[in-house]
């Protein structure tokens, strides 16, 4: 310890007489200039390089460090902004094992090979070098004290031209350890921006004399939602409804979804989809006005990317328009809104919510005013279902966990308290109390029927003194069980009042749907398959068509005496694979329900899934479409022939996860990259179905997570976990070239890597590293679009290598967006929710608004696209 201590002191003892050299050298060099009128002008640029940057270009703090195997004893030129790193004898002259992360965080970035510093003079074969002999070890730090005070020295003398420009430089703003910074080198050959404080240098392409040439505006390209694929079924309830137009109002996500059934269930026909996005989060319930029309929908709270809380809120709007008509209980409710249900009698003039607050609170509301009438403390229990008499609106009941509560209002123009709702307790007596009552329904007579987890069907009837108090302000009506029915084996989540008084309920275990008449007589019944999940909710359609959502986020289309098929599909859990097919607009889905779907652009449809067994994390097709790669979640990979669905290959390569795979362009190597910091090259036949080790690229220090093939297919470019940028040489042995500027004009067949030169500009200021999940470069390379961890997709121009570079934003996922792809033509951009397990199918056009706004950072309030 005593030693450890020894050399801390030494150290800090040698950092003091550095600053006190430098200081004193850069008085002296100050005083010398002032006095001879030194003139600092840069040296021209070697022959085939850009010219340098002017000085209004040059971040002057964060000057790259020379490399001492190519530089004289002098001092460097400037300091990097960068944590020192330990050099190892393997590197060369020029070159460096990565442009960011571990292997960039040595002493600054490498130049190209030979290449000179301005001011630098020729290199002497005698100079001192690190781990040569030809010096004492007594001159060895004194040596090495020389160096850094000649660099702190220059570093003085050159703070004066940042602060002279009265601000902070765009594009080297300084932030924390957690900040993404950048800055030109003093050459103009090489960008250089932080994450988390490592450095990420990367090469300007031969081609680019100026970065002011390149694009700095909003592309030309916008987004307009075309069709979302998924229904969430699987947590939700109060979620399916039919309006008046005939369509069939559900959510997803943030997004409300007004479908309009084709010809017939599951075809095309005349089908389609509109979309009401007004919300900020995911919505978790809906209620239709009485006139069929107006819909009232409420969302969760949330936080955005900041981590300020959003709050819940109810909004009223227009079906026909999707406008939205008012805005309830903004900053009255807690973590999310429950449930909802418009009064009946007096035409949907009030509107009761139940928040999902410990004590879900109880609310009336005036729809036209948008002020409160009345609340109340629910309970402590959880509330599934709220709903008002249509015989009476003085009569709310509310269920859910082992309650059924009537409530009592006692009148809708009263002043806010919670003296307005009196509560009475349903008394089960001689009954067996159920864990929870998810659903209930009003009769015509003015009973009410309630579904349990016993799989019972309650008849609650007012008692003969009830009767004679009608109307409002009864305060001693109560309700008691009349007559109970088994009806389905384990949970009814549904119940359902038709328009010839018949009911439906919907089984969850056993997945039946029944028809009961009067007396609860069975009439009817049909069993939903088993694929698609138990019954969640009921719609009525037309004539004796029905609509039944699933707990496997499926909408069904049918009858009892026909059955059902499905119209509406989705994945029931996180997603992460995607891929889009090369020459039709179909693409490939997979995530941690382990199902592999193939959707049907064209038909809004699923065209086959097959279940993995194991969870699916990345996908890619082959250049022919024939076969498609899977990588799974346990070092397993997948070659699936896309007509038979069969399996032709199946390999397993170490025992971590498989983040990314990806053909060769020509469809001759496969690239396997693993969490094990190893990517697996594999020589594949000509149709794809055969592979053979051709062997594997190591030397990254973390997983990896995004790669790329060369237009040639010879080399890859490959990302990692802690933000290295590597380049490998398949073709030549799977070496990795340690010489980065070469590599620098390389045009990549697919740029799905979030790191690199053409697509920097955007990385938001402040970010951690995780803030960008996925990007994907538009097939005739003009566009980019970003896929964020805040809910947003982005759009911006190709190249985006300017920092702070404006993007379209469009929201309506509800977690964060993992995947984007476009279509073979670029015509349609796919994205992936992650835990809303949503698939949003945007429609690419041509030309955006006229008169767009500048987003430079990553705000998940913000959207461009209405």
């Amino acid at each position: 310890a005593l030693r450890v201590l020894s050399r801390r002191l030494q150290a800090q003892e040698e950092e003091m007489e550095l600053v006190k050299a430098a200081l004193a050298e850069a008085l002296r060099l100050l005083r010398m200039g002032q006095g001879t009128g030194m003139d600092r002008r840069p040296s021209a640029a070697p022959p085939g390089l850009p010219p340098p940057c002017t000085p209004s270009l040059v971040s002057r703090g964060t000057q790259t460090e020379p490399q001492e195997d190519s530089m004289p004893g002098h001092g460097p030129l400037g300091l990097s902004n960068g944590p020192p790193g330990p050099r190892t004898g393997s590197e060369v002259p020029g070159g460096a094992l990565s442009e960011g992360g571990s292997g960039s965080s040595g002493a600054g970035s490498p130049g190209p090979p030979g290449m000179l510093r301005p001011g630098q003079p020729p290199a002497r074969v005698d100079t001192p070098r690190r781990n040569s002999s030809s010096s004492s070890p007594s001159e060895r730090p004194r040596q090495k004290l020389s160096r850094k005070a000649a660099s702190s020295a220059n570093l003085l003398l050159r703070l004066g031209s940042t602060e002279s420009r009265g601000g902070k430089d765009p594009l080297s703003s300084p932030g924390g350890p957690g900040s993404r910074r950048s800055n030109y080198n003093l050459e103009g050959i090489s960008v250089k921006m932080f994450l988390r404080g490592r450095p990420i240098t990367m090469y300007i392409p031969s081609g680019i004399r100026s970065l002011e040439e390149l694009p700095s505006g909003l592309p030309p390209e916008t987004l307009s939602l075309d069709w979302v694929y998924g229904y969430r079924g699987r947590d939700s309830r109060s979620n399916l409804f039919v309006l008046r137009s005939g369509e069939v109002v559900y959510f997803i996500a943030c997004v409300v979804v007004l479908y309009r059934p084709g010809g017939g269930p599951g075809g095309p026909g005349d089908g389609g989809q509109r979309h009401y996005r007004g919300h900020t989060d995911c919505v978790r319930c809906l209620a239709v006005h009485p006139d069929g029309i107006r819909v009232a929908s409420g969302q969760t709270a949330g936080v955005d990317k900041d981590g300020k809380p959003l709050q819940p809120v109810v909004h009223i709007w227009d079906s026909e328009t999707l406008l939205k008509l008012q805005e309830i209980g903004l900053g009255a409710f807690e973590r999310g809104v429950g449930a909802l249900a418009f009064s009946v009698a007096d035409q949907g003039a009030f509107l009761c919510v139940v928040d999902d607050s410990n004590e879900h609170m109880l609310s009336v509301w005036d729809c036209g005013r948008g002020t409160k009438l009345a609340e109340i403390k629910s309970t402590n229990d959880s509330v599934l279902a709220v709903g008002f008499s249509p015989r009476d609106s003085s009569c709310i009941v509310t269920s859910g966990k082992s309650h059924v509560h009537f409530w009592n209002w006692n009148g809708g123009t009263g002043a806010s308290g919670n003296s307005a709702l009196a509560r009475k307790q349903g008394v089960f007596g001689k009954y067996k109390k159920p864990k929870f009552i998810p659903c209930f329904v009003f009769l015509p007579d003015g009973d009410i029927l309630t579904g349990d987890s016993e799989g019972n069907i309650l008849t609650w009837g007012r008692s003969l003194s009830d009767s004679k108090t009608p109307g409002r302000g009864g305060a001693k009506e109560t309700y008691g069980i009349v007559a109970q029915a088994h009806a389905h084996e384990g949970s009814i989540f549904a119940l359902c009042l038709r328009r010839d008084g018949t009911v439906l309920s919907g089984g969850g275990r056993d997945r039946r749907l029944v028809q009961w008449g009067p007396g609860l007589v069975a009439l009817q019944e049909a069993e939903i398959p088993e694929h698609f999940g138990a019954v969640r909710a009921i719609a009525e359609g037309p004539g004796s068509e029905l609509l039944v959502g699933t707990t496997r986020n499926a909408l069904l289309r049918g009858d009892l005496a026909q059955g059902f098929s499905p119209v509406i599909q989705g994945h029931t859990d996180e997603l992460w694979g995607l891929c889009t097919h090369p020459a039709q607009n179909c693409f490939l889905t997979c995530g941690h329900d382990r199902q592999l779907c193939l959707w049907d652009g064209e038909g809004h449809a699923l065209a086959w899934s097959l279940d993995l067994k194991e969870t699916g994390l990345c996908a890619d097709f082959h250049p022919s479409g024939s076969v498609v790669a899977v990588g799974l979640n346990t070092g397993r990979w997948l070659v699936l022939d896309t007509e038979t669905r069969e399996i032709v290959s199946d390999v397993t390569d170490g025992n971590e996860q498989l983040s990314v795979v990806r053909y060769s362009p020509d469809g001759l190597y496969l690239a396997i990259g693993s969490h094990d910091n190893t990517i697996y090259i594999y020589s594949v036949s000509s149709d794809g179905a055969k592979s053979s080790r051709f062997g594997r690229c190591v030397g990254h220090s973390s997983f990896i997570t995004h790669l790329d093939w060369s237009k040639d297919g010879n080399f890859i470019m490959s990302n990692s976990g802690d933000y290295e940028i590597l380049y490998w040489d398949v073709a030549g042995g799977c070496k990795l070239l340690r010489n980065r500027y070469e590599s620098r004009d390389r045009e990549w067949a697919t740029y799905t890597c979030v790191l690199g030169f053409h697509v920097y500009g955007v990385w938001p200021d402040g970010s951690d590293g995780t803030d960008i999940n996925s990007l994907c470069r538009s097939h005739h390379e003009r566009v980019v679009a970003v896929a964020d961890d805040f809910c947003k997709v982005h759009l911006f121009q190709y190249p985006c290598a300017r920092a702070k570079a404006p993007s379209r934003v469009f929201a309506g996922h509800g977690s964060h967006v993992t995947s984007v792809r476009f279509t073979h033509d670029d015509a349609y951009l796919i994205s992936l929710g992650g835990k809303d397990a949503s698939i949003f199918q945007w429609r690419v056009l041509g030309t955006g608004p006229t008169t767009p706004s500048r987003t430079p950072s990553l705000s998940p309030a913000s959207s461009l696209d209405v």
